[in-house]
């Protein structure tokens, strides 16, 4: 890749509170990103029963709100990256809550389908925007630590919109009131991002010395042999993750003949204790990092393993028992990897290509990982009879995934120290 420092450039320099800002409303951003996502898995199983859902639609749902974000990452991302973050992040964020609430109006398949295919669309390029606008305002050195704490919004979000979810549900009006609820912030927050600090646009060339256009953008990529080990391992760990965030709550019903709510507060409790995964992760990549050239790559590679042996066991329990508490700890392992991921899709790019290297992750994730699991787990469930039966041995296919990752993840720490090497000392100007 062609080195795509911008000529004669300003420093860009923010404050502290400038930068303290830009890091709270992503975060808090994200956060509402993952509740919106999470609520459906809180009320999926009510509304199953008042949709009259199969185990087939009602994966579906989930399928093709992941395949919606898959279509539209890589354009926001490039949108990000050639427009600009914080407008992006601002528009993007409005959309999505909007049609949230819509979602809450949703009276068939169909009604639920379309708007929240549209939810998709409108979170699919908001990691990508943010992580950008992150990495350029905190140094290289910090950068997995930032990220850990900007991450926290992820078991944050999952564990309010499923524990929040699941008692609204059961207590205001049923599964419809939490789209309602949720949608709020989202927007306020939205409006909030657009008056954020932002770095310059920087153009991008191809080997050739050419500005290049998305297609060339792309090439340029995949090009990287770490961001291609990188992609392939996030999206095998995140397929497995999703799966259970999509039907841990169905099965917890299933096996433990619950509510909703109660079912959405253990698998809220699970996803709480993520909260301090991130941030711990963050700080371990960082430290290894400093002792060996391969640490932060080496960080997801151990962090997946393990958490694909804990939820197998949690789920041979039942969830009942020693279960909750490995369940609990595979919360914690699910997402110590993700800021150093994060980290390293932005260490081996330049500034030019730090929105779409996020962006290309999401996408890959969302087709080759997120999209797929849902439903596969509701087909295999439906195949072999349905039930509690049926949901635990589909879970517990998908931890299969974590070890791919794993080894994924190891690969991709051969390369990391040189691609890292190939894109330093660049500057960025303030936008104007």
């Amino acid at each position: 890749m062609k080195n795509d420092m911008p000529r004669q450039a300003e420093t860009f320099k923010v404050s502290g509170f400038e930068r303290n800002s830009i890091l709270i409303i992503c975060l808090l951003l994200y956060m509402i990103n993952f509740m919106d996502r999470q609520v459906l898995s809180a009320v999926l199983e009510p509304m199953k029963l008042d949709l009259k859902l199969t185990d087939t639609q009602a994966g579906l749902l989930q399928t093709a709100f992941f395949l919606s974000m898959a279509f539209m990452g890589i354009p926001a991302s490039y949108l990000a990256d050639r427009w600009s973050r914080r407008k992006t992040i601002s528009l993007i964020a409005v959309i999505w809550s909007i049609f949230t609430y819509i979602t809450g109006l949703g009276r068939s398949f169909i009604g639920v389908l379309l708007p929240r295919i549209v939810v998709g669309v409108g979170e699919a390029g908001y990691p990508a925007a943010s992580t950008a606008m992150l990495t350029a305002v905190y140094p290289q050195e910090s950068r997995s630590r930032v990220l850990g704490l900007f991450n926290m919004a992820i078991p944050l979000g999952s564990a309010l919109g499923a524990m929040m979810g699941g008692y609204l549900s059961a207590h205001y009006g049923g599964w419809r009131t939490p789209f309602f609820v949720f949608a709020v912030p989202g927007i306020i927050l939205g409006i909030m991002a657009f008056f954020l600090k932002d770095y310059k646009t920087v153009a991008v060339t191809d080997e050739q010395g050419n500005k290049a256009g998305f297609r060339s953008t792309i090439v340029l990529l995949f090009k990287i042999p770490t961001l291609r080990w990188l992609y392939i391992g996030y999206a095998m760990d995140r397929a497995m993750a999703f799966a259970f965030a999509a039907w841990g709550a169905a099965f917890i019903m299933r096996a433990h003949g619950v509510t909703e709510a109660k079912a959405g507060m253990i698998l809220g409790l699970t996803a709480l204790t993520g909260i301090v995964g991130t941030p711990i992760g963050g700080i371990i990549a960082d430290l290894w990092q400093k002792k060996n050239r391969r640490g932060r790559s080496l960080t997801p590679a151990l962090a997946t393993f393990g958490a694909a042996i804990l939820m197998c066991l949690a789920l041979l329990l039942d969830l009942k028992g020693p279960g909750l508490a490995l369940i609990a700890l595979f919360g914690v392992f699910a997402v110590i990897g993700i800021p150093a991921v994060n980290s390293i899709s932005q260490d081996v790019v330049g500034p030019g290509l730090k929105g779409i290297s996020w962006g290309m992750a999401g996408v890959i994730t969302m087709i080759c990982g997120a999209a797929w699991s849902p439903s596969a787990v509701g087909i295999i469930s439906d195949a072999l009879g349905g039930g509690a039966g049926g949901l635990k041995i589909a879970l517990m296919m998908m931890s299969l995934c974590g070890l791919v990752a794993s080894f994924c993840f190891w690969r991709c720490s051969k390369h990391y120290p040189e691609d890292m090497e190939k894109v330093q000392g660049f500057t960025l100007e303030a936008e104007r």
